[in-house]
């Protein structure tokens, strides 16, 4: 061995005296024979000494039987000494010269001098501060990807139902298709389905942009490390909390965020358990059965579903630990925290382009099937009198599929059509169930006279002008993750003769239990799937399995908890 640069003493390496005689012996063996001459004789000795099963094949078909006689010889002398340890014993002295050395060349103070890093962590991974500082960056996280996204959320749901909706007409009557039943679809189907996948890119972005920042800086290690000790309760590590947090505001990027996890049976438990968090989505159907039959207490009934998804989850959590993952004891949690950094521009957007691209490419296709799926039944007429895509709502076959699914949610108080259809139509997206009741209920008399069509410059001005204002809208919503209200915006009133019509249907459905009904409606809407971008993301996830599971076990557990609302608020008169 050489000295390195001459500066430091030779330091003699040598196995236990056992092995090296047989390393002596199989070498000089080994530098005698030609077929096994290409490799270094002492290296050789010590590969199939320590059982490379290569090396040992090829001295078993070209070393002859003389060699391999001697190896086996070799290795019986050395088993009866060390055991089946014996490729342990030479590693574990391989590491003990590596320490002598380092040892030797490396002065240690005796008080390591704390780093940033270091200092930081005393405060972020501190038994009791930690956990304030990562439900602030929890909550950071949370009001980027509802607030601050929803200005482009609406830009882009207004340019899709706005100009690029008239520009598809305007293309079609040119073409003398206008007013036609392809022109339904393409508006009502392909281009709402469009709408529908773009309404997640800004929520995709925004949270990807966030992942990818924690991610890069270090602190996702030092999240992980501070919730683990909670998330344990449910068979989870730490970082299943940032999901659930994110599926506060969306179900769809929360179940994409289980691709922080390590474990494929933490990120299917996780996502199985993401879409009980009360999304963004479902909040218009709560203010509006909530102002409508409890407007003393709408504030409570709505922070009541919040707080029932977040027990369910965690009783379901509990369950499927037990049940589904009954054989798969819990993933060790080897952890280690890096240094913090500043985070790479190119590589955050990378990742922000890469995942929502996925997205789109994998689940926009269900989600644009789906709403296809959806307008072909509203088009279709349940008799044959009616007329292909100028069908009344309550004679389609949409209405049909209602009536025919309503008996399922009769022992829950709701078995209307009205109610049972906007259910279905749910699975869309939640915020369609408000559309859905105002349309069955009040029908398309209700809706004003669409104003005059702009042209296309006026359009073209507006997509423009409209994002200006988003992104104005977005800048004045980042104080708001403080806690500083720069916006304006107020609840809009529950039109009468909606609040009418929703009452007397759920009254007739519930025979009298209007209120108890519609307490049960809202349990139902919590808790059954939140949208067919949910499902899509879960299968891309989580395989077509567990996307069924999650489909079903949402159901059977929403129907559940709906009929104990029910019939417990039955019983007590509500």
């Amino acid at each position: 061995m050489t000295t390195m640069a001459g500066l430091a003493p030779q330091i003699p390496f040598s196995y236990p005296a056992p092995v090296e005689r047989e390393i002596a012996q199989l070498a000089a063996l080994f530098a005698q024979t030609p077929a096994l001459a290409v490799y270094p004789s002492r290296w050789l000795a010590i590969q199939v000494l320590e059982g490379d099963e290569t090396l040992l094949a090829e001295i078993e078909a070209h070393g002859g039987s003389a060699v391999v006689a001697a190896l086996n010889d070799s290795l019986e002398r050395l088993r009866a000494v060390y055991g089946d340890e014996l490729d342990i014993v030479m590693v574990d002295q391989r590491y003990r010269f590596v320490h002598e050395v380092a040892t030797r060349a490396v002065t240690r103070p005796a008080t390591p001098p704390a780093t940033l890093s270091d200092r930081i962590d005393r405060i972020v991974t501190h038994r009791w501060f930690g956990i304030p500082v990562f439900l602030a960056v929890m909550w950071v996280v949370f009001k980027l990807t509802t607030d601050v996204a929803a200005p482009f959320v609406d830009w882009l749901d207004s340019v899709v139902s706005g100009p690029l909706s008239r520009w598809v007409v305007a293309l079609l009557g040119m073409i003398g298709a206008g007013g036609s039943w392809f022109e339904s679809l393409l508006i009502d189907g392909v281009v709402a389905g469009v709408g529908g996948v773009l309404a997640f890119v800004p929520v995709l972005f925004s949270l990807y942009f966030a992942l990818a920042l924690l991610e890069d800086s270090g602190y996702m290690a030092r999240a992980a490390f501070v919730m683990d000790r909670v998330m344990r309760l449910f068979g989870l590590h730490g970082k299943s909390f940032l999901p659930m947090i994110v599926g506060f505001g969306c179900s769809v990027p929360a179940i994409y965020a289980t691709r922080t996890l390590d474990s494929r049976r933490d990120r299917i438990l996780t996502g199985l358990l993401v879409p009980f968090m009360s999304c963004s989505a479902r909040l218009p159907v709560y203010v509006l059965i909530a102002m409508i039959f409890f407007p003393a207490y709408a504030g409570q009934v709505i922070f009541g579903l919040y707080l029932t998804g977040i027990v369910v989850a965690v009783g379901v959590g509990a369950l499927a630990r037990r049940i589904l993952f009954a054989r798969q004891p819990p993933t060790p949690f080897v952890l280690e925290l890096p240094p913090y950094r500043v985070p790479s521009l190119r590589q955050i957007w990378r990742q922000m382009w890469e995942r929502t691209a996925a997205f789109v490419r994998k689940a926009g296709t269900l989600i644009l099937a789906m709403s296809v799926g959806v307008w072909l039944l509203l088009a279709i007429p349940a008799r044959g009198d009616g007329q292909f895509a100028a069908t009344p709502v309550d004679q389609s076959a949409f209405a049909a599929l209602a009536h025919a699914v309503a008996p399922v949610f009769a022992p829950l108080g709701f078995s209307n059509w009205e109610s049972s259809g906007a259910l279905v139509t749910g699975l869309i997206a939640k915020e369609v169930v408000v559309g859905t009741l105002t349309q069955v209920y009040v029908g398309e008399d209700a809706v004003a006279e669409p104003p005059a069509s702009p042209s296309l410059g006026e359009d073209a001005a507006a997509i423009v002008t409209g994002f200006g204002a988003a992104i104005g809208d977005a800048l004045r919503a980042l104080p708001g993750i403080i806690g500083i209200d720069l916006s304006a915006a107020e609840a809009e009133p529950v039109a009468d003769e909606l609040a009418t019509a929703i009452q007397a249907g759920l009254a007739a459905s519930s025979n009298g239990h209007a209120t108890a009904a519609a307490l049960a409606l809202l349990v139902f809407v919590l808790l059954y799937t939140p949208c067919v971008a949910t499902l899509a993301a879960s299968r891309h996830e989580f395989g077509l399995r567990w996307m069924l599971t999650s489909l079903l076990g949402q159901f059977a557990i929403a129907w559940l908890a709906a009929l104990i609302v029910f019939q417990g608020g039955r019983l007590i008169g509500m």
